[in-house]
């Protein structure tokens, strides 16, 4: 009899465990809950954002970027913990990109941080490519810091993003993504310890260098065009 009895109150013990665990979960994640409500202190808000949940990261990203209906996803990009979503607006005057950082939860994709930009395009000398530098939130989790961009020269083969780590120079490798017939993406996730200034450099198919720039910003975004 007492071994019956101990085997109910282990059960109990963990039927109560398991709903305490869930019902925090539900109201850490949901609309509102405590997560968005330090998102918004993170953020300095006033007022809580209500992110919504979705059943993929798309939905989770549509129905937070509500605004952004005419966007369209170019790229999804599986991390550790979520996926990294890039939209585009079709646009003949500017050159434009949205990033987007989706989390799995329990009782859904949520998003978590992302950003874009646009830059209207160079004449008579065009840009070769375009970036944007998003910094890591902190207290946030996501697979961040990340430059990324698009390649608008097709000479451009190769793209790097020199950091200091530690006190130590290193070159992280691109991720080169082709999501048109004609249209290029790249990205880097750097390292927690990497910091500013960032260079970024784009090399040719023999490898040449021809074209680079320092940023100081971590939070920057602009272009690059071919050097003479």
């Amino acid at each position: 009899m007492q071994m019956k009895q101990l085997i109910g109150i282990c059960l109990v013990v963990v039927i109560f465990s398991i709903t305490a665990f869930l019902s925090y979960v539900y109201l850490n994640d949901r609309p509102g809950g405590f997560s968005d409500q330090r998102m918004s202190k993170l953020l300095g808000m006033d007022e809580t954002i209500y992110i919504p949940t979705g059943k993929t990261p798309a939905s989770a990203i549509q129905k937070f970027r509500s605004e952004q209906s005419a966007s369209h996803i170019i790229h999804e990009e599986p991390v550790e913990g979520g996926m990294i979503l890039f939209t585009q607006r079709v646009s003949s005057e500017s050159s434009n990109l949205q990033m987007e950082y989706a989390q799995k939860r329990i009782f859904g994709w949520k998003w978590r941080w992302g950003g874009g930009y646009g830059i209207g395009k160079s004449y008579p000398k065009p840009f070769a490519m375009d970036y944007m530098s998003i910094p890591r939130l902190n207290h946030i989790e996501s697979p961040f810091p990340i430059v990324f961009g698009n390649v608008l020269n097709p000479a451009i083969k190769r793209i790097t993003v020199d950091t200091k780590e530690n006190g130590k120079q290193v070159s992280t490798e691109a991720k080169l993504v082709q999501v048109g017939a004609e249209s290029n993406i790249w990205f880097v996730l750097l390292s927690l310890s990497a910091s500013t200034p960032f260079e970024i450099k784009a090399f040719n198919e023999k490898g040449v260098l021809i074209a680079s720039k320092e940023i100081e910003d971590p939070n920057d975004s602009g272009s690059l065009t071919i050097e003479d």
